[in-house]
C-alpha cells in the first residue's frame, strides 16, 4: 500500500419521461471515476424491469456505446464505481447488485463499509442465505430483502434494514417504480441530491450533478431516507440526529474533486486553508512551493499564499495513466509512479524546493516523489502534508487496514523525513484538520489519526476476512 484507497462512488436518476437514462449514468460515473477505477456498472429501469451491466474496468471500458444501446431506454438508473476494500477484485462483486425476490426486485450501489458485516453476513448464512460475493453490499442487500417481507414498501424496509445494519454507508436503490437515496446516521460518506429536466438525481459528489447538467438542490442528511418517483421526492428522518455528524474529513483532504462540494462547504477552498495552516504550523525558508499533482496542488497554492513564497508547476503529470492508488500490488503502483510524474528541472534546479502532499502512508511514494527532485537539480526539499499522520486502522471506507502498513506508526517524524530523503516534513495538525471545510454543517471522523471512532469498531479486522472463511470452508 503506497497511499490511501477510497472505496467507491454511487449515482442514481429518476426522471419520468426521460428515454436516456443509462448515457445520463455514464456521464456521472465518468466524473465520479476518481472515487473507484477497478469497476464500474449501470442498471436500468424500463417500465419496471431492471437489467444491468457490470465489469471490472474503466467507466469508458466497461461501456461502449454498443453496450450502453443494449441497456435500452429508460426513465431510471443507478450506477457505480468501485475500488474494493472489503471484497476481492472481480466482476461478481462489481456493482449495481440486482436482487430477484419474491416481493420484487431491486439494483443496490453502495459506498462504505460496514462495522458489523462480517456478524450480519453469519447470521444471514446459519439462516440459509447463499452468497455470491465477498462485499458488503450483499449483505445490505439481504438484510433489506429480508424486512421487505414483512414491510409494506421498500423504503420501509431500507429504514428497517437501518436499525441492523451499523458503520459507513451511502447507498443508491433502484425498485420497478422508486429510486431511493441513503446515507448512514453518522453521515460518513457524502451524498447530494439535484434537480434534472422533471426529475432528480443522488450522487456522491456535486460534480457529477455538473457533469450532466443537474442542479444542486441540497445534501441527504445523515440517516436520511430520500424517495424520488412519479409523485416527487420525499423523505424518511426516523434516524436522522439521533448521532453526531462524523463525515470522513479525508474527503476533503485528497478523495473529492476539488470542484464538488459537500454538506455546504467546497473542497477546492478545504485545501487551500489545509495549505495555509501548514504554512503556519510549518514554516521554512525556501525559493519555491510546488504541490503533488493532483490533490496536492491546492494546498500548495494556500502554502504559497500564506508563506509569500512562490509556486511554481514543478511536475507534469501523465493524464493518461490511472490514479497511483488504484493499482492494486505494490511494484504496480511504484512503476506507475515513475511514468505517472516527471519534474519540470527548470523550476526547481538550484532552488529550496517546499513539496506539499496529501498524505504519507508507508513513505515508498513520498521517497520516489523527492529523489525525483533532488535527480531535477533541487538544493533542497521541504516535504509538508496536508493531513494529520495515519496511525490508526479505518473501518468506514478507506482502505487502511493494519497499523503494520502505517510508517508513522513506527517512526518519528524526524524518521519519517530521512527515511523519504527530505530535508524536513511537517503535518497538518489535528485540530487544524478540523477547520478545513469553513461553512460545513457537519463534524468530522478523525478516528484514523487519533484512534477515537464514533461508533464502536471491530476488535480484529482482516482486509479479506470474507475471502479467508470462505478458503477455510471449502
Amino acid at each position: 500500500m503506497a497511499t490511501i484507497h477510497e472505496e467507491c462512488g454511487v449515482f442514481g436518476v429518476c426522471a419520468a419521461g426521460m428515454t436516456h437514462a443509462a448515457s445520463v449514468t455514464y456521464n456521472a460515473l465518468y466524473a465520479l471515476q476518481h472515487r473507484g477505477q477497478e469497476s464500474a456498472g449501470i442498471a436500468i429501469n424500463d417500465d419496471g424491469v431492471i437489467t444491468s451491466h457490470k465489469d471490472v474496468g474503466l467507466v469508458s471500458e466497461v461501456f461502449t456505446p454498443e453496450i450502453l444501446e443494449h441497456l435500452g431506454p429508460g426513465s431510471m438508473a443507478v450506477g457505480h464505481v468501485r475500488y474494493a476494500t472489503t471484497g476481492r477484485k472481480s466482476r461478481t462483486n462489481a456493482q449495481p447488485m440486482v436482487i430477484n425476490h419474491i416481493k420484487g426486485s431491486m439494483a443496490l450501489a453502495h459506498n462504505g463499509n460496514l462495522t458489523n458485516a462480517a456478524e450480519l453476513r453469519e447470521k444471514l448464512e446459519l439462516s440459509g442465505a447463499i452468497f455470491h460475493t465477498t462485499s458488503d453490499t450483499e449483505v445490505i442487500a439481504y438484510t433489506i430483502t429480508g424486512a421487505r417481507l414483512n414491510k409494506p414498501s421498500i423504503e420501509e424496509a431500507v429504514s428497517a434494514a437501518m436499525d441492523v445494519i451499523q458503520g459507513a454507508y451511502s447507498l443508491v436503490l433502484l425498485s420497478p417504480r422508486k429510486l431511493i437515496a441513503a446515507r448512514d446516521p453518522n453521515g460518513f460518506r457524502p451524498l447530494c441530491i439535484g434537480t434534472l429536466d422533471s426529475g432528480y438525481v443522488f450522487a456522491s459528489e456535486s460534480c457529477a450533478l455538473d457533469a450532466i447538467g443537474a442542479h444542486f438542490l441540497r445534501d441527504v442528511e445523515p440517516g436520511e431516507i430520500v424517495i424520488a418517483d412519479q409523485s416527487g421526492l420525499r423523505s424518511i428522518k426516523d434516524h436522522c440526529g439521533k448521532t453526531k455528524s462524523s463525515l470522513c474529513v479525508f474527503e476533503f483532504i485528497y478523495f473529492a474533486r476539488p470542484d464538488s462540494v459537500i454538506d455546504g462547504a467546497g473542497v477546492h477552498e478545504a485545501r487551500l486553508r489545509a495549505g495555509a495552516f501548514l504554512a503556519l504550523e510549518h514554516p521554512v525558508q525556501a525559493d519555491i512551493v510546488v504541490g503533488v499533482p493532483d490533490s496536492g496542488i491546492d494546498a500548495a497554492i494556500g502554502y504559497a499564499r500564506q508563506s509569500g513564497i512562490p509556486y511554481g508547476t514543478g511536475f507534469i503529470k501523465n493524464k493518461y495513466i490511472a490514479r497511483t492508488f488504484i493499482a492494486p500490488g505494490q511494484k504496480n503502483r511504484e512503476d506507475k509512479v515513475r511514468i505517472k510524474l516527471n519534474p519540470i528541472s527548470s523550476v526547481v534546479r538550484g532552488k529550496r524546493v517546499v513539496i506539499i502532499d496529501d498524505s504519507i502512508v508507508r513513505g515508498t511514494t513520498s521517497a520516489r516523489i523527492v529523489g525525483l527532485l533532488r535527480e531535477a537539480g533541487a538544493t533542497e526539499v521541504h516535504m509538508r502534508v496536508s493531513a494529520p499522520p495515519f496511525l490508526h486502522p479505518c473501518y468506514f471506507g478507506t482502505d487502511i487496514d493494519s497499523r503494520d502498513h502505517l510508517i508513522a506508526c513506527n517512526h518519528t517524524v524526524e524518521e519519517i523525513a530521512q527515511i523519504i530523503g527530505a530535508d524536513s516534513l511537517g503535518y497538518l495538525s489535528v485540530e487544524s484538520a478540523h477547520k478545513l471545510a469553513n461553512g460545513c454543517s457537519c463534524t468530522f471522523c478523525d478516528g484514523c489519526f487519533t484512534g477515537q471512532y464514533p461508533v464502536p469498531v471491530p476488535q480484529a479486522r482482516e482486509k479479506f476476512r470474507f475471502e479467508q472463511k470462505i478458503g477455510q470452508t471449502q
